[in-house]
């Protein structure tokens, strides 16, 4: 049988451009060419730079060799030996792939190890890994609430908690950034069966931490959950990179924790971390449990590892912290605007997005990596270059880096 569409004269199969050419078709996805062109005339069109080699603290990208203030990488985890070698050693031992989703095939002994282990390093009752931050917080905001609920949010949450509250169906009410009377007067309107209060513990673009303790004492007092996404506060806040719950010693008192493990951690995934009632709902109900396959046993094992290094080895969140004040210290003393920023993540806040483009771009050129960052991620006329220091930065690095800032921001009129 022939498809006329997809074969040629001599039956031989059609490359898909070939096939584009040879169909006479109304384009139905035109509008995009303006859209791009409109972000082009902004200076908001961005190529992805490329990495060749390792994630590291000086690293190659674009065949330039650069001081890289754009990774998550914060304790250098990515490339550890240890971590490595787990990897290895679970990929020889259990293969590339585990095979299903969870409540198919798919749940592995070493699923259940690197469970027990971050339930026990967050003082929790269970965890329950996802593919994803992203999908750890989309997955569970959208599970437990529904249309006659009610979540309250902090206007600067990461937008994977802004898709999950919006997947729920549930009353959405937004609080100006942590204003905690803007937060009573939201509990004070809720008229929702159920109420969960959602916030970031680190934002991701200011640095700035939330302020949990009075999260916690308003919430109580209305009667609703708290959930903390700990994306960019685990394995940088808290003793041994616990975490914000941890940090401000509030263990019982957060009924959901979100985190990551492919920031400080340094690997791929994200963990709900709470009562074991929670994780047995959502093992049943959350969809990306349901519907995408586990980690592989490479993933897990070195998240495995990670677990292990945070605990045996302080002294990298220490380093990390001493290289986040040194820095953040020196930018300030240049001139330039970081915000409220009190964490690893520091932004140069120029206002104007194609003057933060040019910042990043005349940054790159001398050899210093650090992303330029526009609306809709920040707010219009916030535009900002965002660094994120690590412990695996050289004092040569960051004086490196800062003589680059000093030099481009001076040429820009930025300080």
């Amino acid at each position: 049988m022939e498809h006329n569409n997809m074969l040629k004269n001599d039956g031989l199969p059609l490359t898909p451009a070939a096939w584009m050419l040879g169909v006479r078709q109304l384009d139905a996805l035109s509008f995009l060419d303006e859209e791009l062109q409109s972000l082009k005339d902004q200076g908001l069109y961005r190529v992805p730079r490329t990495l060749s080699g390792q994630q590291r603290a000086r690293c190659v990208f674009d065949g330039r060799s650069v001081v890289n203030l754009s990774s998550n990488n914060y304790l250098g985890l990515a490339s550890h030996p240890k971590m490595v070698e787990a990897a290895v050693k679970a990929t020889q031992e259990l293969g590339v792939g585990s095979g299903a989703v969870r409540t198919i095939a798919g749940q592995m002994d070493l699923h259940k190890q690197l469970e027990k282990k971050l339930a026990e390093f967050k003082h929790v009752e269970a965890c329950l890994v996802f593919q994803s931050g992203f999908t750890a917080n989309a997955g569970t905001v959208s599970c437990i609430l529904g249309r006659e609920d009610v979540i309250i949010s902090d206007e600067l949450n990461h937008a994977s908690i802004i898709d999950g509250c919006r997947l729920s169906r549930a009353q959405i009410k937004v609080y100006p950034h942590s204003d905690m009377d803007g937060l009573r007067q939201a509990l004070e309107e809720a008229e929702g069966r159920r109420k969960l209060v959602v916030t970031d513990g680190v934002f991701s673009m200011d640095g700035d931490i939330a302020p949990l303790p009075e999260v916690v004492k308003l919430a109580k007092e209305y009667g609703a959950a708290v959930m903390v996404d700990d994306a960019h506060a685990s394995g940088v806040l808290g003793r041994n990179g616990r975490g914000t719950v941890d940090h401000y010693d509030l263990h019982g008192q957060v009924d959901i924790q979100v985190g990551t493990l492919s920031k400080a951690v340094g690997v791929l995934g994200g963990y709900v971390a709470g009562p074991q009632k929670l994780i047995d709902y959502l093992v049943q109900r959350a969809r990306p449990v349901l519907f995408s396959t586990t980690h592989p046993p490479a993933v897990t094992a070195a998240c495995i590892a990670a677990i292990d290094i945070l605990i045996e080895h302080p002294e990298l969140i220490d380093k990390l912290w001493q290289n986040t004040e040194y820095f953040r210290s020196s930018l300030r003393n240049l001139g330039f605007d970081t915000g409220k920023s009190v964490t690893p993540i520091i932004p140069v806040i120029v206002g104007d997005e194609r003057k933060a483009m040019q910042l990043a771009d005349e940054l790159f050129a001398e050899g210093v990596f650090a992303q330029g960052i526009a609306y809709p991620t920040v707010p219009k006329g916030k535009a900002r270059v965002r660094t994120i220091v690590t412990a695996e930065h050289t004092t040569e690095d960051l004086d490196y880096a800062l003589q680059a800032f000093a030099k481009v921001g001076r040429k820009l009129g930025l300080i």
